[in-house]
This record gives C-alpha cells, structure tokens and sequence, in this order.
C-alpha cells in the first residue's frame, strides 16, 4: 500500500509537470490556428452550463478551465503512477506514459465529449486540431513518465532498493 501511494505522489507530481508541458504544446497549436477554442475551456464551460445559472464572468471561467485541467491532468497521473508500478511494463516509463496518453485522448476525445456534445468527433472536427491533441497528449504521457521514472529512481537510491 505504501509503494502505491508513494507511486500516486510521483505520478501526480509528473502529471501536474506533463500538464504544463502538454499546455505549451496546445498554445503554440492555438498560435497556428489548428486548435480554435481550447477543449479545456470548452469542456468547462459546458459543465458550467449544465450547472445552470448563474453563469461565472468569462474570466472566472478561464480560471476554472485551468484548474480543471491541471487537476484532470494530476489525477490522471497518479492513476498512471500506479499503474505502471504494478503493471511494469517491458518499455520505459516515458514509452508508456506516451501510450497511457493515447488511451486517455481516445476515450476522451473519441469517447464521452463528443457523446456529451461538448466538441465533434475527431473525424468532423476542425482540420488540424484532432492532430495537435494527440500530439499534445504524447508530450503530456512522456512528461510524466519522464518524471515519474526520474522519481521513483531516486527513491529507490534513497531507500537502497
């Protein structure tokens, strides 16, 4: 149990990091107009419009799709985190975040948000953007296995494993 919560931490730590990272890689493709509106901010909004009134400023939302990510982005690495300690994996770390990624892009993006409407299916989608998801996705899942496999060796030394 403790080694799973040990992995937890290391995972949610290279989550938080494979977030910003997986950001950068979204605003440079908003730069060359191949994402149009953010999905955070996308997928954001339509939570706080099934909320119902009253709508939060526009601001405020910004800030609320930005939470909302980096807590998604922290949580699915912790879940990664321990996956991959009790899967061990035949491929590096940051191999298999990128794979673990790819899962994540599909059964979001293919999956429940355009089931809950909330943006088209990749194959209607506007051009460019199916792919710069999946792109930033594989630099998020490399990212945190990069860091969760820098941590857990660390730890290892420091245990004397």
């Amino acid at each position: 149990m403790r080694r799973d919560v040990e992995a937890m931490v290391d995972g949610a730590i290279g989550g938080a990091a494979g977030t910003a990272a997986m950001s950068a890689v979204m605003a440079a493709a908003a730069r060359g107009g191949r994402l149009g509106e953010y999905p955070p901010r996308l997928i954001a909004r339509a939570a706080l419009d099934a909320v119902g009134p009253p709508a939060p400023e526009e601001g405020t939302r910004d800030v609320l799709a930005v939470a909302a990510h980096a807590g998604f982005g922290t949580a699915a690495g912790a879940l990664f985190g321990v996956l991959h300690r009790r899967l061990r994996p035949p491929i590096g770390p940051a191999l298999h975040g990128a794979v673990y990624a790819s899962l994540v892009w599909g059964l979001s993006y293919q999956g429940w948000i355009p089931a809950l409407g909330i943006m088209p299916p990749p194959e209607r989608d506007r051009p460019g953007r199916p792919a710069a998801m999946l792109l930033a996705h594989w630099v998020y899942g490399s990212a945190l296995g990069a860091v969760l496999g820098r941590r857990s060796r660390r730890g290892r030394r420091a245990a004397g494993r």
